[in-house]
């Protein structure tokens, strides 16, 4: 029978594509490893990996049993956080997974609160650029706690916690500016306007696709990028619109935000394999209290209101 050492060291020559690099990053004497993973593929019957004069590449074997291994890994690390915490321990891992933009946007200010509050315990975070990656990695066991928009037909708890709000980014000097009365921009009035636009395997671009797409156009693309605040810095510096959720515009943004129209919304949630225990219960409801998925400084630029002091 394997053990878990050998498929967390499978599964770590599977991430580095190397021996070497994996040997390295588990502390261990490449010989050591060697003899391990043999000692897998012995069990398994067959060659997991096939040696490349520069590295590895998996087999159907190795591919087959990769997402198993990491679902097994993922296991036994709940089940070792679950023991601690049913003995009264307060120091141990929370798991979260979740996506870039949000990572970004809402975790900052729920994990500083949260940090102060359990200061033993400790945060591994996840990030994922896409919910059907993020759900996929979760359907497979990678974190305790997953926060993003809701997984369809998710088999464990959902909870609800707001829903985010995107704005149109631009420069300050932009021609919009003068034109439009107000801070509602027309979607349809932009058919021929260049974007800053997000990498194809974001879900923010799926976002800004389909939006232009319900307004009857394809958007022309200036430059692509993978992160919502990047994009901000592009379209304040004039190289065209942006869409990006209102917590990643930056509190110093330079340019000029709208709402477009239709407005476009997400919704948020929190999800877990099956009812929450006492930590990720806890941890949950610090989210739904402490998340703030439209910031002050965004809605004082536009609703004209003066943003707290």
């Amino acid at each position: 029978m394997a053990t878990l050492r050998q498929l967390e060291y499978f599964v770590a020559i599977a991430d580095e594509g190397s021996f070497t690099r994996a040997a390295t990053g588990l502390n261990i004497t490449q010989p050591g490893l060697s003899h391990q993973f043999q000692a897998l593929e012995k069990e398994v019957g067959g060659r997991l990996v096939e040696r490349l004069p520069r590295g590895v590449r998996l087999t159907a074997a190795g591919r087959a049993m990769l997402p198993l291994a990491r679902a097994a890994i993922a296991d036994a690390r709940r089940a070792m956080t679950a023991a601690r915490r049913a003995t009264g321990l307060a120091s141990g891992d929370l798991q979260v997974a979740t996506l870039y933009s949000i990572s970004y946007g809402v975790l900052p200010k729920v994990l500083t609160v949260w940090r102060s509050r359990h200061p033993d315990m400790r945060i591994t975070l996840f990030e994922h650029q896409h919910m059907n990656e993020l759900a996929e990695a979760m359907g497979a066991g990678q974190a305790d706690v997953a926060i993003g928009p809701p997984p369809p037909a998710w088999q464990g708890t959902v909870r609800y916690l707001g829903t985010e709000e995107f704005f149109l980014l631009t420069s300050a000097d932009d021609p919009l500016v003068e034109r439009v009365s107000g801070t509602s921009v027309r979607l349809a009035d932009l058919a021929e306007r260049e974007w800053v636009h997000f990498t194809p395997t974001s879900g923010l671009a799926d976002v800004l696709d389909q939006a232009c797409t319900a307004a009857g156009f394809r958007p022309r693309v200036a430059v692509r990028t993978q992160q919502a605040p990047f994009a901000a810095n592009f379209a304040a510096s004039g190289m065209g619109l942006s869409l990006v959720p209102g917590n990643n515009v930056p509190g110093d943004f330079a340019g000029r935000l709208f709402r477009p129209d239709p407005p476009i919304r997400r919704t948020l949630t929190a999800y877990t394999h099956s009812s929450p225990d006492s930590v990720t219960g806890a941890f949950l409801d610090l989210v739904a209290e402490e998340c703030e998925l439209i910031p002050a400084h965004v809605r004082a630029s536009v609703d004209g209101t003066a943003p707290p002091e």
